[in-house]
């Protein structure tokens, strides 16, 4: 059997943009920088969609404020993980993986919208590929 090879060669190195992993490290950094910035900053604005139908009532049963008021906080709280992203991210993509855990459960308690919370879980795993991927480009 033969042994597991790398893709680098003898003169790539991680700062080179030709290696596949660095490319699949930066295309993941710079969407789970900018889409976590972009849906928050929406949360003021509601653009994109009314983000309130999303929300689950117990949500707003354990934080007793109006739901568009708690995406406010959710808004802010999307950007802060967007630039964590940007700046750390081998800790903000865990920031993001976990937010979007809380975001699939949330979904599954509102028991309906099960083909965003599948969606959302193929970006929790993307999250978690970032965190990896983040270990091997420290800088």
């Amino acid at each position: 059997m033969e042994a597991a090879t790398t893709h680098m060669s003898p003169k790539s190195s991680h700062s080179d943009l030709r290696d596949p992993s660095r490319q699949a490290f930066l295309l993941l950094r710079t969407v789970f920088t900018i889409a976590p910035i972009i849906f928050g900053l929406d949360k003021f604005s509601n653009l994109l969609v009314d983000w309130t139908v999303y929300l689950a009532p117990a949500a707003t049963a354990v934080v007793p404020v109006s739901a568009q008021t708690f995406m406010y906080g959710v808004g802010v709280i999307e950007i802060i993980a967007g630039i964590l992203v940007a700046l750390r991210p081998r800790w903000g993509s865990l920031v993001v993986a976990a937010w979007l855990l809380g975001i699939i459960v949330n979904l599954l308690v509102l028991g309906s919208f099960f083909d965003v919370a599948l969606r959302d879980f193929g970006l929790l795993v993307g999250a978690l590929a970032l965190n990896r991927l983040a270990t091997a480009f420290k800088k």
